[in-house]
C-alpha cells in the first residue's frame, strides 16, 4: 500500500499509513519509508525518518540497500556531514553507494566532491552503470571544464554510449562545455533521435549562441514529439541570440503555454527591454492561471538593467500583492529593486528598502562559485576568496588588471552590487573580488599564461564583470572563455562577445 502511494505522489497519505502501522517496520518499509521522506521533504518526516534509523536493529546496518536509501535522504535534506559518516562506515560498498553518494553531492552543489567520490569508486574497480555515468556527467557540466570531461567520456563503455538516455546526456554535456560540433556529430549518428535527443541537441546549440541552427532543428523536429522542455530550449536559444521576432512567432504557435514557457517568453521580451510586451504576456497568462512568481522576476530583473525605477516599483508592489507568502523570494526582489534605486543615484530610496531587510537578506543566497583548470588541476574562487595559497599573488594581478581597466576607461558599476558596502571597502574591491575574476588573475599568474582561460560560473555573469572581461582581453590579448549559469561567453581579442551583450 505504502508502495503504491509513493508511486502516485501521495506523500503524506503513505506517512499517515506508516504510523498507524501496528508492528515495527521491517527492512523493506524502512526503504519505503525514506525514499517517501526523500520527497515530502519537511521537518517532520526528516525526525521520523531519522528516529526510525536511529530504533532499528542493529543488524539492518548490514543491509546495503537501507543504507544507500538513508543516505539518499539525508542529501535530499542537505545534511552531507551525516551522509559522509555513514558512507565512510559502509565497508563492502557497492555501485548504488558510489552512485547514491554522488549524486547527493549534485544535489547541493558540490560537483568537486562528486568527481572525487568516482575517483574512488575507480580505484576500487567497482563497475560504474549507466545511471552513475548519467550522475558524473552532471557533474562535469557543473564545473564545465572540457579537461574534466573529455577523460570521463572516454571511459564509458560502448554498449552504454547506444542508449538514448546517455546520448541526450553527452548532447547535452557537450554543448555545455562549449563543444557544440562534438554535440552534433552525436546527434547526426543517432539514427531516430526521441524528443530527448532533438531537445538536447537545441538547448547545446542555443547555450552556444547558434539561435538560427537552434530554429532550424525546432523546425525540422517532429511535431507531435515535441514537449514542453523542447518548446523552452528554443526560446531560450532565441531569447540568447535576440532572436525576437522568431521567438514571438514559435510561442504563438505553441498550443499548450505553461507556465514554464510563457515565463521563457516573458525573459526573452524582458531581456530585450520590451516591458510592455512581457507585461501582455503576463496579463493573458493570468486570465487563465494563477500568477508565477519567476515571471515578475524576469520582468524585475531586466527593469534593473534598464535602470528603471518607474517599473521597477511597479512590479515590486505587484508582487507584494500577489504573493505576501514567498518572503524569500521578496527579499530577493527587494535587492534587486534597491539595485535599481543605486544605479540611477537614488541612494536612501535603496538604504531604506536595505535597511527593512538587512536581517533576513542572505539566509538563503546561494554562494558565487567559479571554477578554472591550469596545469590539469581545477581551482574552485568564491567571492573574496582568501583561501588559495597563491592569493597574495592573485590580489596583486588583481589590482595590475585593474589599473589597466581604469586606465582603458573601464569605471566600476555599483548597481551590481547587491550587499552593503562595509566602511573598509569600495565599490571598485568589492566587483573586483567576484569570483570569476578572481580565476581570471589566476590564470594570468601562471607560467606560461594558458593561451585561452576557461572558467565556469555557477550563477549568472554580473554586469560589471562581463565589462570589465570585454576589456581585459583586448589589453592583454588573450581569450577568455566562461561558461555562466545561462549560456557560455567566447571573449574574443577584439574585446567582444559572443552573446551580443544578451547576457
Amino acid at each position: 500500500m505504502m508502495q503504491g502511494l509513493l508511486e502516485n505522489k501521495l506523500y503524506e497519505k503513505a506517512l499517515n499509513i506508516f504510523k498507524q502501522m501496528p508492528f515495527k517496520p521491517n527492512e523493506i518499509i524502512l526503504i519505503i519509508l525514506f525514499k517517501i521522506c526523500s520527497e515530502f521533504t519537511n521537518e517532520q518526516t526528516f525526525q521520523l525518518a531519522k528516529n526510525m534509523f536511529n530504533e532499528m536493529p542493529k543488524i539492518f546496518y548490514e543491509k546495503l540497500s537501507l543504507i544507500n536509501s538513508y543516505i539518499h535522504m539525508l542529501m535530499k535534506f542537505g545534511e552531507i556531514s551525516d551522509s559522509e559518516k555513514l558512507f565512510f562506515l559502509i565497508e563492502n560498498k557497492d555501485t548504488t553507494s558510489y552512485t547514491v553518494m554522488m549524486n547527493g553531492y549534485n544535489m547541493n552543489n558540490k560537483p568537486e566532491e562528486c568527481l572525487k567520490i568516482f575517483k574512488q569508486m575507480q580505484e576500487k574497480n567497482i563497475v560504474a552503470d549507466e545511471i552513475t555515468y548519467i550522475i558524473i556527467l552532471n557533474a562535469c557540466s557543473q564545473i564545465g571544464l572540457l579537461s574534466i570531461y573529455e577523460p570521463i567520456v572516454n571511459k564509458i563503455p560502448s554498449n552504454l554510449l547506444k542508449h538514448h538516455r546517455l546520448q541526450a546526456i553527452l548532447i547535452d554535456m557537450w554543448g555545455k562545455v562549449g563543444h557544440v560540433d562534438k554535440a552534433l556529430k552525436i546527434f547526426e549518428h543517432i539514427e531516430k533521435p526521441d524528443v530527448m535527443i532533438y531537445t538536447a541537441m537545441i538547448n547545446a546549440f542555443g547555450l552556444n549562441g547558434k539561435g538560427h541552427e537552434a530554429i532550424d532543428l525546432y523546425r525540422q523536429m517532429p511535431i507531435d514529439i515535441q514537449n514542453e522542455f523542447t518548446h523552452i530550449s528554443v526560446l531560450n536559444a532565441c531569447s540568447h541570440s535576440g532572436l525576437i521576432s522568431e521567438a514571438q512567432s514559435i510561442f504563438n504557435n505553441i498550443q499548450v503555454k505553461t507556465k514554464r514557457i510563457t515565463t521563457v517568453m516573458v525573459d526573452c521580451m524582458s531581456r530585450m527591454f520590451m516591458f510592455d510586451e512581457a507585461q501582455k504576456i503576463i496579463d493573458d497568462f493570468e486570465l487563465s492561471h494563477p500568477p508565477g512568481f519567476v515571471m515578475y522576476m524576469a520582468l524585475l530583473s531586466a527593469a534593473r538593467n534598464h535602470r528603471n525605477s518607474i517599473i521597477s516599483e511597479k512590479i515590486y508592489n505587484r508582487m507584494k500583492n500577489l504573493f505576501p507568502q514567498k518572503k524569500q523570494g521578496l527579499i530577493a526582489a527587494s535587492v534587486l529593486l534597491s539595485n535599481t534605486y543605486l544605479s540611477i543615484g537614488e541612494d536612501e530610496k535603496a538604504k531604506e528598502i536595505r535597511f527593512k531587510r538587512l536581517s533576513e537578506i542572505g539566509k538563503n543566497k546561494i554562494v558565487g562559485i567559479t571554477w578554472t583548470e591550469v596545469n590539469g588541476e581545477v581551482v574552485q574562487f568564491k567571492a573574496h576568496d582568501h583561501s588559495h595559497p597563491r592569493s597574495k599573488e592573485i590580489y596583486a594581478e588583481i589590482t595590475r588588471i585593474s589599473t589597466e581597466l581604469k586606465e582603458n576607461g573601464h569605471q566600476y558599476d555599483s548597481k551590481w552590487i547587491t550587499r552593503e558596502i562595509n566602511d573598509n571597502e569600495s565599490i571598485e574591491s568589492v566587483l573586483c573580488g567576484h569570483s570569476e575574476k578572481l580565476a581570471i588573475a589566476y590564470n594570468f599568474i601562471q607560467q606560461p599564461i594558458p593561451n585561452i582561460i576557461h572558467a565556469t560560473k555557477n550563477l549568472r555573469i554580473c554586469g560589471d564583470c562581463h565589462s570589465a572581461i570585454k576589456l581585459i582581453v583586448k589589453i592583454r590579448q588573450r581569450p577568455i572563455i566562461i561558461r555562466d549559469a545561462n549560456r557560455f561567453h567566447h571573449f574574443d581579442i577584439n574585446g567582444q562577445c559572443s552573446c551580443q551583450d544578451h547576457f
